[in-house]
């Protein structure tokens, strides 16, 4: 079975539980993307403050809250499934900067850097439910 690992080298959701989801190297990029989707939005259009700067601060902080909820939960099932939920909300991330990028709310060089993050964090949670 494959496993991430946590910045300590060890297999998260092993028999040693992880003792913070601080140190899970998915966590860390999905932490990452969620603090430049909240720099990005901070120059959208006022009439966006509850459409689209909501809508992607808040898939992009699912995504990372899932990872934590999740590290903390006793079974590998149970986690997976939290894994997969913020598997969802970082592809709802992905295609909200598409359209921010297409309403010109957002530089193409900020949409690219979050967007290769975003598929990071989708490639180590694939390899992590696997």
């Amino acid at each position: 079975m494959n496993r991430e690992l946590t910045s300590d080298n060890k297999a998260a959701g092993s028999s040693e539980q992880v003792d913070t989801f601080k140190k899970l190297k998915v966590w860390q990029k999905a932490h990452q993307l969620t603090l430049g989707v909240y720099q990005a939005t901070r120059s959208f259009p006022r009439e966006e403050v509850y459409g689209m700067t909501s809508q992607l601060r808040r898939a992009a902080l699912s995504t990372s809250t899932n990872i934590v909820e999740g590290s903390r939960r006793r079974t590998r099932n149970d986690f997976r499934h939290f894994l997969n939920i913020a598997q969802g909300s970082n592809e709802e991330v992905k295609y909200l900067l598409l359209v921010s990028r297409e309403l010109n709310y957002i530089p193409a060089t900020t949409m690219e850097q979050l967007s290769a993050l975003a598929d990071e964090v989708g490639a180590m949670l694939y390899v992590f439910i696997a």
